[in-house]
């Protein structure tokens, strides 16, 4: 399984939850790739800082669980 299909868009409405994100942020990065960001979302958020990396790890071990 590649990474793509475990951060399937999913990981924004998880982070907004988690209280790591805001809505705000969320809506940026999705406009980012709607731009033609070709990134994936997790990439663009710890690149805005908006998240660090461990965020992403939490996300995908949660669903691996």
């Amino acid at each position: 399984m590649d990474i793509e299909s475990l951060i399937d868009g999913r990981i924004g409405d998880w982070l907004v939850k988690a209280g790591e994100m805001t809505e705000n942020q969320v809506l940026t990065i999705l406009q980012k790739q709607n731009d033609g960001d070709s990134r994936l979302f997790g990439e663009i958020a710890v690149d805005f800082d908006y998240i660090d990396i461990g965020s992403v790890i939490r996300y995908i071990e949660q669903g691996q669980s």
